[in-house]
């Protein structure tokens, strides 16, 4: 019995742990072995049912209207911060600032309000977050 319940507290231990390392403001690896794609992240930002980036920031996509005004703007974004910089404030900005409105799109413990179908589940993939950060990245200007 005793066994047991201590695989059970190592197994809630390991998961407990983020699979991604931050360091300092940014989390410098990458979330997955293959790169992002600036054309997929666009289409995320854009997204107004999964990434709702719009809905507080605004973003040099033109073809989107009514982009959001309570948050940063995203036009240059890829100039002001690094790609650890970025990945960290996707995949949780609260750990840079406790108080942020921003969601955490790749953090899935200690969330409140979450309903039954989501819970444990990221907003956005690892892969998405790197697609969204090969995005930001590309936005110098």
């Amino acid at each position: 019995m005793r066994r047991c319940l201590w695989l059970l507290l190592l197994c809630a231990a390991a998961q407990a742990e983020p699979p991604y390392r931050v360091v300092g403001d940014g989390i410098p690896q990458s979330l997955t072995a293959t790169p992002g794609d600036a054309a997929r992240g666009r289409a995320i930002v854009a997204n107004r049912q999964s990434g709702l980036c719009l809905l507080c920031h605004s973003a040099p996509i033109a073809e989107e209207r009514f982009q959001g005004n309570l948050a940063t703007d995203l036009a240059g974004a890829g100039a002001r911060w690094s790609e650890a910089q970025l990945r960290l404030r996707i995949v949780d900005a609260r750990r840079l600032n406790p108080l942020t409105p921003m969601p955490a799109y790749h953090r899935t413990d200690s969330l409140q309000r979450v309903g039954a179908a989501w819970r444990g589940q990221p907003v956005l993939s690892a892969q998405q977050v790197e697609d969204v950060v090969a995005y930001l990245r590309s936005l110098r200007e």
